[in-house]
């Protein structure tokens, strides 16, 4: 299946014109108390981001001044008012052609099945972003946010059906229809249906905490081996799909297991930890790390990379500051391809 034109969602690896992070919200914070220590963290991805590629930070006016004070010397500052920071979810899919043609998706937006409100700004935003590119656009009638879904950029799609098939996100359409949709607007022609996400996560399961591709045919799954872990059983059914399934080419996937850090929770929440929620950058791979009690996984994460990405820089960042938010490096980040408009 070809999209139209011959528009398909390239896989994360290809080469990069920018990437794009909006700055936070203090409004919209779970913490709000925090708003100094989650600016910081936004701003260390940016500027790890900057050292391979531009970087774009999108910002509310009246965060204007704060924002380029912080990240002015390494990043461009475009206003975009936004009622959330998390670009992945609620920033344009970006597509390109054989050609190079860029083109861009808006998805409806609906705060992760209305869990936050208000959010209208962050449902327009996709669309002013791609205006003020000038690249073309087509509207989607479809809630979908970008950490739900990965791609090999060969035709294949990875989701999960706790957050896609969720009620609260399209209740009308059947599994069906939104296959067609999906598979009709980013030139796919497999998905492959995980069950669910990590426990815990707020966005309903998104795939990019749970597994991605690393390459065409190759996959990267979290998991975890501890049988008393709410964790154990989902990823182990998810371990077993992935196994056993082909992707749109008829390839088995090579599937590599990266181990879950260890269980922490803050103010008697469990977060939602994942080394998985990583970022491709030009030449490089943006990694959230742990420390303390996960200073054994962060280091074994991050020589598997290396071993899977021989040619890329691993770049490690403190992952605390996000994550406390309910998100990480993938969630605040949504890259733009490099192509023509």
């Amino acid at each position: 299946m070809s999209g139209e034109n011959g528009f398909y969602m390239p896989g994360e690896w290809e080469r990069h014109e920018r990437t794009l992070i909006e700055w936070p919200v203090r409004e919209s914070l779970v913490w709000p108390d925090h708003y100094k220590e989650v600016c910081e963290g936004y701003a260390a991805v940016a500027k790890a981001v900057s050292e391979f590629e531009t970087v774009t930070v999108i910002v509310n006016p009246k965060d204007r001044a704060e924002a380029k004070r912080i990240c002015g010397s390494f990043a461009e500052i475009l206003e975009i008012p936004h009622n959330d920071a998390w670009c992945r979810d609620n920033g344009p899919t970006f597509l390109k052609n054989s050609r190079g043609e860029l083109r861009g998706i808006n998805w409806k937006f609906n705060a992760w099945g209305e869990k936050y409100k208000p959010y209208a700004l962050d449902n327009e935003a996709a669309l002013k972003i791609l205006n003020h590119y000038k690249v073309p656009v087509t509207d989607v009638p479809l809630v979908l946010e970008g950490g739900s879904i990965h791609v090999d950029g060969e035709g294949t799609l990875l989701t999960t059906k706790q957050c896609l098939l969720h009620p609260n996100r399209n209740p009308g359409l059947s599994r069906e229809q939104i296959e067609e949709k999906i598979k009709a607007n980013l030139s796919i022609r497999k998905i492959i249906w995980l069950n669910n996400g990590l426990f815990g996560d707020e966005t309903d399961g998104h795939v990019d905490n749970v597994a991605c591709f690393a390459r065409p045919g190759l996959v990267l799954i979290q998991t975890c081996r501890d049988e008393r872990d709410p964790n154990y059983k989902t990823t182990m059914e998810n371990l077993d799909i992935l196994k056993t399934v082909t992707d749109a080419k008829g390839r088995s996937l090579e599937v590599i297991e990266i181990l879950q850090p260890p269980v922490r929770f803050y103010k008697g929440i469990r977060l939602t930890l994942s080394y998985l929620n990583f970022y491709f950058v030009n030449g490089g791979i943006i990694l959230p790390v742990f420390g303390k009690d996960a200073k054994k996984t962060d280091q074994m994460t991050g020589d598997i990379l290396k071993e899977v990405f021989p040619g890329r820089k691993i770049v490690k960042v403190d992952g605390m500051p996000l994550i406390k938010e309910g998100g990480n490096v993938h969630c605040i980040t949504q890259q733009m391809p490099e192509g023509f408009r």
